[in-house]
């Protein structure tokens, strides 16, 4: 119960990683505040209240400044305070530079970069009273490129950079603002990926394995494990933890 008493906020966690740190994190003593864009964190809520967990959800899309404005409102009005926000919601939309679309790019950077600037900007207030932290989800791509990900990879390479300002601006607040940075994790997103770039499922997924010098992919268990850790870790703000198998070196 190492985080029993805290009031956590988690972005995108219907699913794989934000999913596995909200089961981690409830497990862990904590009351969650799960968002997803669609109804998919609702079942989460549903895992944690069924093992006896507290949590509720909030469905808003987080580029969206009145909504996620909200986030924050009704975690506030539900548990009275924030210890801990994970911003994990991001989207991965495929393209080099001359053949993204416009769309895409303001699509990739409004939710992995927009979003954690809005979601922030209202939980610190409140992060402040309880010298509380931040995680953001960046990605082993801040640190390393790779081929047809140019609007991902600068989205999450911002997010990098974004973390040590925010951590500098915060650090006499008593606020800890850290990444995380995974390497390529099994989740629901990446099956999708794969199967829609067609061809032999089997034959695309190892491509992807190929990338990850450990040869095999991340849970997203082990990727929460690397968040509970950047929670609980008084010692650490303005750096980034790579869970990558292996990838960046």
């Amino acid at each position: 119960m190492k985080l029993k008493g805290k009031i956590a906020v988690i972005t995108g966690a219907g699913a794989g990683i934000g999913e596995a740190t909200a089961l981690l994190f409830a497990k862990e003593g904590a009351k969650v505040c799960c968002n997803s864009i669609s109804e998919s964190a609702k079942n989460v809520v549903r895992k944690i209240k069924s093992t006896g967990g507290d949590a509720i959800f909030v469905q808003a899309d987080v580029s969206v400044e009145d909504e996620a404005k909200l986030i924050i409102e009704k975690t506030i009005e539900t548990y009275g305070k924030i210890d801990i926000l994970f911003n994990n919601a991001g989207i991965v939309l495929g393209g080099t530079i001359d053949t993204i679309s416009t769309e895409d790019w303001d699509r990739t950077m409004a939710v992995n970069v927009r979003a954690i600037y809005l979601v922030s900007k209202y939980a610190i207030p409140y992060l402040k009273k309880t010298k509380g932290t931040i995680i953001n989800n960046s990605s082993i791509l801040a640190l390393k490129g790779i081929k047809d990900r140019a609007a991902y990879t600068a989205s999450k390479g911002a997010v990098l950079s974004m973390t040590r300002a925010m951590a500098a601006d915060y650090i006499e607040d008593k606020v800890r603002i850290n990444a995380i940075c995974p390497g390529t994790t099994d989740t629901p997103s990446l099956t999708e990926r794969i199967k829609s770039r067609g061809g032999n499922y089997e034959q695309v997924r190892q491509q992807y394995i190929a990338r990850q010098k450990m040869g095999r992919l991340g849970t997203p268990q082990e990727i929460a494990e690397g968040v509970l850790f950047l929670a609980l870790n008084e010692f650490c703000t303005g750096i980034s933890l790579s869970i990558d198998g292996g990838m960046s070196f």
